[in-house]
């Protein structure tokens, strides 16, 4: 049920003019978004607050949106205060998974475009994304907040110990680092992202596996993803780094789920839910990489 509080605060807004309509956009997993239409057009009202525990800060998220526009790869924002974030809405289509595999190649240029040249863009202090020190920060996260799968987390620690060991030298770009197929939109043109909670510096290895984990690619999909955000065919370590980071882009979003399940209460998402299903893609991934690496291998 819509809160009128919020279609308020959203209609006060000094961005628009003239009478304005609101419906809702699903699709969010953490916070509220809105479609708006007023005299000068269509808009994207996005709804949230920090999130310490999802080490979410939303004046920064602000920045890195007004930089991708400013890069090419993002609509524009049209206005921001605290909590709220206004949009330029994108005639374009959201990107299931099945689209994502299907434009493989694409994304990983767009990709490669966006680690390169979003520093040159980006202000203020550099944020640093390394998922391996996310997994462990989640891990304290859960045991201080009794979460319901405490136990499990030592075997997931020293996956992810392992996981980090297998990656390889790589130089530090500027990455999303949240690729849902959902943060994918094609207008007929170009592809667009949306979406920069979690951006920040980073190699191109978690953006990579993380678009091929999230939309279940195959082998071929996956492989070509991966050259054609590098830039060339990779190596034999590198492409055994990609599979281990893929491992490790489904331990974290497991993880995120977790850790949602105990901090946040989104209209229409079951966390539990989500918390199984991105377990039952980890062990897939497991079983892949440890039937090529070995058991007993990072």
């Amino acid at each position: 049920m819509t809160d009128p509080a919020t279609l308020d605060r959203i209609r006060l807004l000094p961005c628009f003019s003239g009478s304005i309509d609101i419906a809702p956009l699903s699709g969010g997993l953490s916070n509220e978004n809105w479609l708006v239409t007023d005299a000068g057009g269509r808009h994207v009202v996005r709804l949230g607050r920090d999130f310490p525990f999802h080490h979410v800060d939303r004046a920064r998220e602000v920045m890195t949106a007004r930089a991708a526009h400013s890069a090419g790869f993002a609509p524009r924002v049209e206005y921001s205060e605290p909590g709220i974030m206004v949009s330029a809405f994108l005639d374009a289509k959201t990107f299931s998974a099945a689209d994502v595999r299907a434009n493989a190649g694409r994304i990983g240029r767009l990709l490669r475009d966006f680690h390169m040249t979003m520093p040159h863009h980006v202000e203020g202090a550099g944020f640093m994304f390394w998922v391996f020190h996310v997994i462990r920060d989640y891990a304290r996260t859960l045991k201080s907040g009794g979460s319901r799968m405490t136990d499990r987390l030592p075997a997931w620690l020293e996956l992810s110990d392992a996981l980090e060991a297998a990656q390889c030298l790589l130089p530090i770009v500027f990455g999303h680092n949240d690729l849902l197929p959902a943060n994918f939109l094609d207008d007929g043109h170009k592809l667009w992202l949306i979406d920069f909670e979690y951006a920040g510096f980073s190699t191109a290895m978690f953006d990579i596996a993380g678009a091929a984990s999230n939309a279940e690619m195959g082998p071929d999909e996956a492989a070509l993803l991966l050259e054609a955000a590098l830039g060339s065919a990779p190596d034999p370590a590198t492409t055994r780094a990609f599979h281990a980071m893929q491992c490790a882009s489904l331990l974290r979003e497991t993880l995120w789920s977790l850790v949602s399940e105990l901090h946040l209460d989104a209209p229409g998402v079951d966390y539990r839910a989500y918390t199984a299903e991105n377990l039952a893609r980890l062990d897939t991934a497991l079983e892949h990489y440890h039937s090529t690496y070995g058991k007993t291998s990072p």
